[in-house]
């Protein structure tokens, strides 16, 4: 008899139908189907299922729910809605999200050594002037939060020349990554920074941990990328110190509210970058085959794949 999975999102798109058909490929012994064609029986009979911003009302609905498989590396959203706190949450680790996160720390950290903004608003005034370029051994990387993403993206940085400083909860030790951590820490590594990437889960601990205080301890002219959760960058802060010529650029690709609204002021500030969430997108056809191989393995030993730790938030 196959179990049946409900693939559970608030939002309808083509997205769904390209998660359906790869994770209906991938676990064919399992049955796959939206939520909102599980009839009452079906819903009763549930232990598992797939997440992608879920309604929180439908998981109330599934009695025998032990674990969701979300599909995306995120997991606050979930934390903060899921109704039962006896359902363990289980967070998508696909390697390729590694890949494509550290393509991307490398790809907007060039944009920034090189310059790019500024050879931007020349373009548009029509200017022609050449700027000195230090080398990339002269820059000092810093990356916030020393995971699986930052330790990749921290190897990338490195194979460029890049000098990469990071910073974590506890102290990491990363050959060619001068690391620190604590409150101590994180001033040390400010102090010292050219370009700060930030790749921390939001928890309690880090939601405005770069605030004024904290972000006016980078040199001036140092500048920002935000590749984790928008509210770890108290918003205000950072536009002050950008309009006072402190910092020198920002690259946002996450926000407290998204989409960002039309009529927000990031979207026309001429130091910062807006992007629409797209550092790390998941790859449907390899995080499909995580998915895969979590429940065939649950099935087989009734072991779940590794879960959220609550207290921590990741």
């Amino acid at each position: 008899m196959k179990h049946i999975i409900p693939f559970i999102t608030q939002k309808q798109n083509d997205g769904t139908l390209e998660w359906l058909t790869a994770l209906r490929a991938d676990l064919p012994d399992e049955v796959i189907v939206p939520f909102d064609d599980l009839s009452k029986a079906e819903r009763e009979q549930v232990d598992v299922a797939i997440v992608a911003n879920p309604d929180p009302a439908h998981l109330e609905m599934l009695p025998n729910l032990k674990w969701v498989q979300s599909l995306w590396a995120g997991v606050e959203r979930l934390l903060a809605e899921m109704p039962k706190k006896n359902v363990e949450i289980v967070r998508m680790t696909d390697p390729q999200l590694s890949l494509n996160m550290a393509e991307a720390v490398l790809a907007w950290t060039l944009y920034l050594h090189r310059d790019m903004p500024r050879y931007a608003r020349q373009q548009e005034q029509r200017i022609w002037v050449e700027h000195p370029l230090p080398l990339a051994s002269q820059r000092n990387v810093s990356i916030l939060g020393l995971g699986k993403l930052g330790q990749l993206a921290a190897e990338n940085l490195l194979g460029q020349g890049f000098n990469v400083l990071g910073w974590s909860r506890s102290q990491a030790d990363i050959e060619g990554v001068e690391t620190f951590s604590g409150p101590q820490g994180l001033t040390e590594m400010l102090t010292k920074t050219d370009i700060l990437i930030v790749l921390l889960p939001l928890t309690n601990e880090t939601e405005n941990i770069l605030n004024h205080e904290e972000l006016s301890k980078l040199p001036k002219d140092a500048s920002v990328i935000n590749f984790a959760r928008g509210p770890i960058i108290n918003e205000a802060a950072l536009l002050s110190l950008l309009d006072e010529g402190h910092l020198k650029h920002a690259v946002l690709d996450v926000f407290k509210e998204e989409p960002l609204p039309r009529n927000s002021v990031l979207w026309s500030h001429p130091k910062i970058t807006v992007l629409p969430h797209i550092s790390a997108p998941t790859t449907i056809s390899t995080a499909s085959k995580i998915v895969a191989q979590n429940i065939t393995h649950y099935r087989v030993t009734g072991d779940l794949p590794e879960t959220v730790d609550r207290t921590r938030g990741y």
